[in-house]
């Protein structure tokens, strides 16, 4: 009983070290710019959520916006940085959630086009209706292209890292 106490708690502060790295992984992606706020921050987050699950990709993803957002000077105001780090956080969050219940291929899928589509339309609509901008179609355009590479590269290259890295950690 008291070696199954003690691997609970390695496996718990070991979890906790790995979601440690990552969000200091995510601080060096924030510095990786595409776009403004637009950077590489997001790939420890689709990392975290495959190998440690849901929740740790969820506090990787969220972390790693605001650190972006921080570093970037919040270009879209604070509010909008927020609502931003919240939807990748849910992504996040899906994300680890599905995966071993889809395929790995369909999972990145659907959190690049959650990530790079879906999550732009919903800023972009907080911003006219909040006034900061007049019309949702030209701001959306402007930044889905940007945002869909950067979510692509970002989950892409988590998806690969942990196909190779999964039983060797």
């Amino acid at each position: 009983m008291n070696s199954l106490i003690q691997n609970t708690q390695v496996t718990k502060t070991r979890k906790l070290v790995y979601t440690a790295l990552l969000i200091a992984l995510a601080f060096i992606g924030a510095q990786i710019k595409i776009l403004g706020s637009i950077a590489l921050d997001a790939l420890p987050a689709f990392f975290a959520a495959l190998l440690l699950g849901p929740v740790a990709g969820a506090a990787v993803g969220a972390i790693g916006h605001l650190l972006t957002a921080m570093t970037s000077g919040f270009p879209m105001s604070i509010p909008i940085h927020l609502v931003v780090m919240c939807t990748m956080a849910f992504i996040c969050w899906l994300y680890g959630y599905l995966n071993n219940r889809i395929n790995l291929i369909v999972n990145s899928t659907i959190a690049i086009i959650l990530n790079g589509v879906g999550a732009t339309y919903l800023s972009v609509l907080i911003m006219q209706l909040l006034g900061m901008i007049p019309t949702v179609k030209e701001f959306f355009f402007m930044l889905v292209g940007p945002l869909l590479l950067a979510s692509t590269v970002n989950v892409l290259a988590a998806a690969v890292l942990y196909s190779l890295l999964k039983k060797r950690i």
